[in-house]
């Protein structure tokens, strides 16, 4: 993770966590629909978790991680339960999760070290496992108003990202566009994968 853009969250992490999104409702509930009932997931990135406190109500077996130790001491308030600190190179479990949600994290890793944590996550799937991440649209990695590092990819090289990073079913990109905390509309790509069985 890049050191200023942790620190950005860090700093931020009150008036995120204030911040409400619904535009990712559609892809929740799709993602949630491909499970099975009370199925595990990891979420990366849980932000001040909305996410989590959705699945949970819907009967999931969630563990809410973040990169920002604020980010999660937020989340732990709304969620009332531990909100561990997790940065993406440090998990290391294996078949342990039917499902991985990452909603605009993983966006944030170095392009030179994407594949690297694609297949941290590819790995502690369980064959099968499905796994969502959402990414700002690009052609070259930069830095936004805020000094919040991207990695702006395209669909072409994501596709590749992904095919070097395990061995995946199905693969699946949309296109579409959102607000960030910015309040600049961002074209986004939408990720859908599967763990082959």
């Amino acid at each position: 993770m890049d050191e200023d853009t942790l620190q950005f969250y860090r700093d931020n992490a009150g008036a995120y966590a204030r911040r409400e999104i619904t535009s990712r409702q559609a892809r929740l509930t799709r993602f949630l629909a491909l499970l099975p009932s009370g199925a595990s997931i990891l979420e990366l990135g849980c932000g001040a978790g909305a996410d989590s406190a959705q699945m949970l109500t819907a009967g999931f077996d969630v563990r809410p991680t973040d990169g920002s130790p604020e980010l999660a001491a937020e989340a732990s308030r709304r969620l009332d339960r531990p909100v561990e600190t997790l940065l993406f190179h440090d998990l290391d479990e294996v078949d342990a999760y039917d499902g991985v949600w990452a909603n605009a994290c993983l966006l944030h890793v170095p392009r030179s070290e994407l594949a690297q944590v694609l297949t941290l996550i590819w790995r502690a799937l369980k064959p099968g496992g499905h796994f969502y991440a959402s990414f700002k649209a690009g052609e070259e990695d930069g830095r936004d108003a805020l000094n919040r590092y991207y990695n702006y990819p395209s669909p072409e090289w994501l596709r590749e990202t992904y095919a070097r990073a395990g061995n995946w079913s199905s693969l699946s990109i949309e296109e579409g566009r959102v607000r960030g905390f910015d309040n600049e509309w961002a074209e986004m790509l939408f990720v859908f994968t599967q763990k082959r069985p």
